[in-house]
């Protein structure tokens, strides 16, 4: 399997995540942003780290699982930037241990082989070095996991619901899902209230993949808890990588991210 056109397109957003700042200028940008990010080495795994300047509940932690162009992807930044400054501490893990999708795929006529990528980086690779930051935040106190994940970050999402590794999922257009296979693994396995943002347009997670989750986990079918967004007029991708001039896209990526927070305030 190999990802769709919409998984390597989109464009960058503007913004300076307040992990490239040097050290002489943390406190400055702590006054003005209302938290402070930076790469850390947790696990032995090369991660970025969002940690809000308010008093927040040290034991939970929203681990995010980025798309394929990982915390490097200024993107991925700049939304756990975002979470930090709504109370939550949140982690990138660098699970494609610094390879991820190079940012000139974006560009028009790539030559990248993106087929060859995958081999290196499918579920048994990426798996470990997420199960290494989840263990060494345990040991730091961590108790309560929310997880959020985009595109592929998403799949892997539901495999840590699958063995409650975290206590609440939010997924954004999710890549490589099986469906109705691993809607119904969920339900039957998972006990994490489960948020996800889908779009109008999405190969991998089409609208009539998203009614069929509403048959089995809506109508208080799925106690822990269940809802599910469609964002009109946006494409695979939209929550990270949309293209902010398209109102659509904007309102989209503004009310995914709003719609996780919400979710994360609630059941995290």
């Amino acid at each position: 399997m190999s990802l769709c056109k919409d998984c390597i397109s989109g464009v960058t957003h503007e913004g300076t995540p307040t992990g490239i700042f040097h050290k002489w200028l943390e406190s400055l940008v702590q006054i003005l942003t209302g938290h402070a990010g930076k790469w850390e080495i947790i696990g032995g795994v090369n991660c970025y780290v969002a940690t809000p300047v308010i008093d927040y509940s040290k034991e939970k932690v929203i681990l995010y699982l980025a798309d394929g162009f990982g915390p490097q992807l200024v993107n991925n930044r700049l939304l756990a930037d975002d979470f930090a400054k709504n109370g939550f501490k949140t982690i990138i893990p660098d699970y494609f241990n610094g390879d991820p999708l190079p940012i000139n795929v974006l560009a028009q006529g790539s030559k990248f082989s993106i087929s060859d990528w995958m081999t290196k980086h499918g579920r048994d690779q990426v798996r470990s070095p997420v199960d290494k930051v989840i263990a060494a935040l345990k040991q730091d106190g961590a108790t309560r996991f929310g997880g959020t994940g985009y595109c592929l970050g998403a799949r892997y999402i539901f495999d840590l619901a699958f063995e409650n590794v975290i206590q609440v999922s939010a997924i954004s257009h999710p890549t490589f899902l099986e469906v109705p296979v691993d809607l119904e693994k969920y339900v039957s396995h998972s006990k994490a209230p489960l948020l996800i943002n889908s779009c109008q347009f999405d190969e991998w997670f089409p609208p009539s993949a998203g009614i069929k989750a509403d048959e089995l986990f809506g109508g208080g079918e799925f106690a822990p808890g269940y809802r599910r967004e469609y964002f009109e007029g946006c494409t695979h991708g939209f929550a990270v990588r949309g293209n902010l001039s398209n109102p659509k896209v904007k309102a989209g990526k503004e009310g995914s991210f709003k719609s996780t927070v919400e979710w994360m305030m609630k059941y995290l």
